[in-house]
């Protein structure tokens, strides 16, 4: 005679199943030497797909509203929203970046960008990050302590919090992993990060983005460089496995200047948003 089960939701341990899959996952978060280092390509890089238009569509930007964005890269998201709002406040834990983030401001002449060196472990406190009308964190949330930075990213908010995170392999290829011979394990998505913040007692709205799965490059070199950060220590063979994968992957295209390149899976991002009480 089987015994039925008790459990009910509240006795699974969202934040240790993520832990668990973060253990397996076939990627390794890159550290802030790393994206340092590929700072400088983003200087001159084409804009490749509609991924930001779809976030800040979704934003309730106001003139009078200040916007904390962490995680912010070269300011992919940072520059055109301080064109709509009073004051924006960029943090990531990369300084090539933000000095990126800084020139772009200048060339600009956007004067309501600061820039802040911070990753989502320190003390925001200590660091001088005030409270913000929205906070956002775009692509950003692959810690390993999930729970603390969505407490700390939805105290520092005033009236919104949006996350953009995975689902599925997003933004790996799952197929380049395969075509150079090396398995493929996602690691946790938006699920995890919908379970948790229910944990805390907090009830988001889901909007799936989904960008057009293609990329524009400048050359077939950027195009490589760009498959190439999705893998750790690539051996000679595997490289050579990847420039044939890519190549066959290229759409024709009238342009001299630039080559597209689809993916075979598509691209998805679960933006999750929340109004504060």
């Amino acid at each position: 005679m089987i015994i039925p089960s008790t459990y009910t939701y509240t006795d699974i341990d969202w934040a240790l199943l993520r832990q668990n899959a973060m253990a397996q996952k076939g990627w390794k978060r890159k550290g802030p030497k790393e994206w340092d280092s590929k700072a400088k390509s983003f200087s001159g890089r084409t804009k490749n797909n509609d991924y930001v238009d779809l976030f800040i569509n979704e934003l309730p930007l106001q003139t009078s509203y200040s916007v904390l964005d962490v995680g912010s890269g070269p300011g992919t998201l940072a520059l055109p929203i301080a064109k709509c709002v009073q004051k924006v406040t960029a943090i990531d834990f990369s300084a090539g970046m933000l000095e990126i983030l800084d020139q772009h401001a200048t060339s600009e002449k956007l004067d309501n960008i600061s820039t802040i060196q911070c990753s989502w472990e320190d003390d925001w406190q200590k660091k001088g990050i005030l409270p913000h009308d929205i906070a956002i964190a775009s692509r950003s949330v692959g810690v390993e302590e999930l729970k603390p930075a969505l407490s700390k990213i939805n105290d520092i908010a005033q009236k919104y919090v949006f996350i953009s995170d995975r689902i599925g392999a997003t933004p790996f290829e799952e197929e380049a992993f395969h075509a150079i011979g090396r398995p493929f394990e996602s690691g946790p998505d938006y699920i995890y990060t919908l379970n948790i913040l229910y944990t805390m007692g907090i009830y988001p709205n889901v909007t799936i983005l989904r960008p057009d799965p293609v990329s524009i490059y400048p050359s077939f070199e950027r195009a490589f460089e760009s498959y190439r950060w999705m893998f750790q220590d690539l051996t000679q063979q595997e490289e050579v496995k990847l420039r044939h994968y890519i190549k066959q992957n290229i759409v024709k295209n009238n342009s001299k200047d630039s080559i597209i390149v689809k993916r075979n899976s598509p691209v998805q991002w679960a933006l999750i948003w929340w109004q504060k009480q």
